[in-house]
């Protein structure tokens, strides 16, 4: 394989038409321009240049190779420029499979921050309802990052950008409006809005509620969706399990917590944790941490109200796990 070495000695004789200047340009000396020259004529079998009195004249085959090894060379550049330009964060590309409920909630504020501050990086984002399905995306290289719960089991990075609560939805008149939290075995007796076969958050439930010794009823109805879930729950279809995430936009039936409470991991697993484009996305993802992301203890007064609705509070960040794990 002729070297970039090669071809730019190539092209650098052409152009100077002679191996005294080519060697000065090119700061060698003529033996080792002579030697590169020797390297192109062996891998192609035929001479390149014809040596004069008075110079050098480039024969067919050498005419044929300076006009490709310019397009190389210029190849070559851009490369390094794009790799410079990267290195200093003013483009590339980073390509991220987000859980689709926290989109809006946790990315946006970042990506409109860098689509302002580095217009020149593309920002591919596709959305998923299934943290394993990411995994799978980011091992067959078509993702860079993951943002959302943490998949059944990595050994990639990972970054922690904090938790979120479990939470039940249900109409803003329903009986759970008075209680302060909601008991799982509670859903028992409720119409229960559920989701699709194999969407990510509906077997969590599915295996939360089995380790608590709880039935779940047949559901009234199916979604891909948590946050269509908490929609359809508040407009009174039923009763809803939630991440807080999928609070966004709120809806406005009933929100309680879990009793007991649960909360779980918000994560971001990296492909290449030294990449220096996505160390510096991840920083700003971990800077911003989670917003709002639990719900407060209601006063005695609004429970008497019967208020429906309930503040938020901030979600407490955790500490940053540097090396890839089990995840629970």
């Amino acid at each position: 394989m002729v070297s970039m070495r090669a071809l730019e000695c190539l092209v650098t004789i052409v152009e100077q038409g002679s191996l005294t200047k080519a060697a000065a340009a090119l700061h060698m000396s003529q033996p080792a321009l002579s030697h590169q020259i020797a390297a192109i004529e062996r891998e192609l079998g035929t001479p390149v240049v014809e040596r004069l009195p008075r110079g050098i004249r480039p024969t067919a085959a050498g005419l044929a190779a300076v006009a490709e090894a310019r397009i190389a060379l210029a190849a070559a550049g851009r490369a390094v420029m794009a790799g410079r330009r990267v290195a200093a964060g003013s483009g590339g590309r980073v390509r991220i499979a987000c859980a689709e409920t926290m989109t809006a909630w946790v990315l946006v504020p970042v990506l409109r921050s860098w689509r302002r501050r580095f217009p020149d990086v593309e920002l591919d984002l596709k959305e998923y309802t299934s943290a394993d399905r990411m995994l799978d995306v980011l091992h067959q290289g078509g993702a860079d990052i993951i943002v959302g719960p943490p998949p059944t089991l990595t050994d990639e990075h990972i970054e922690v950008l904090g938790r979120e609560e479990i939470v039940v939805v249900a109409p803003a008149e329903h009986r759970f409006s008075h209680m302060r939290a909601v008991p799982l075995a509670e859903l028992s007796a409720e119409p229960l809005v559920h989701y699709n076969p194999g969407n990510g958050f509906g077997v969590w439930v599915d295996q939360f509620a089995a380790q608590r010794g709880v039935v779940l009823p047949p559901p009234t109805l199916r979604t891909g969706s948590p946050r269509t879930a908490a929609q359809l729950a508040a407009a009174g279809m039923g009763v809803a399990v939630v991440p807080f995430s999928a609070l966004t936009p709120r809806p406005g039936g009933t929100i309680r917590s879990v009793d007991p409470p649960e909360l779980r991991e918000v994560i971001v697993v990296v492909a290449a944790p030294h990449d220096d484009l996505l160390r510096r996305f991840v920083g700003d993802l971990k800077r911003r941490g989670l917003p709002d992301s639990r719900v407060p203890r209601l006063s005695r007064l609004r429970l008497l109200s019967g208020t429906a609705g309930a503040a938020v509070m901030p979600g407490d960040s955790c500490p940053v796990a540097a090396n890839g794990r089990r995840a629970p």
